[in-house]
């Protein structure tokens, strides 16, 4: 359960460092805004907002590896109480069910598998 764990915390945050990438650094691209649906104007408008959004999705990601590197799994829970609670104001706010599948629902299963994969203070830890 603790490898299934890892992994459901891994992919957590390869998801957020995709999300820094395409906030901070392909936002006002073409590729950008197929995925946003934001035309030239509007991606522009709103880029610096999505740079500081992406710079928090990093901060969550780097979270969720330490945790992982670490093997401490208080930090990885609280990391992803972080990304639910961001994923479900993101999806209440923007009015955004795709917030909530991208973000939110992955981190909740993250989230249960992490919590009950052992007793506390433990969890697989990777190493690179």
């Amino acid at each position: 359960m603790r490898i299934f764990a890892a992994i459901a915390v891994l992919i957590v945050a390869a998801l957020h460092v995709a999300f820094l990438v395409l906030e901070m650094f392909l936002w006002q691209t073409e590729t950008g805004r197929a995925v946003t649906g934001y035309s030239v104007e509007e991606a522009a408008f709103t880029s610096v907002l999505a740079a500081n959004q992406g710079l928090y999705n990093g901060f969550l990601a780097a979270g969720l590896l330490w945790g992982l590197m670490a093997g401490k799994r208080g930090v990885q829970i609280f990391f992803l109480l972080c990304v639910v609670t961001a994923g479900l104001y993101g999806a209440w706010s923007a009015d955004s069910s795709t917030i909530l599948m991208a973000q939110a629902i992955p981190g909740a299963l993250a989230l249960i598998l992490t919590a009950l994969a052992g007793k506390p203070g433990t969890s697989a830890k990777i190493e690179l």
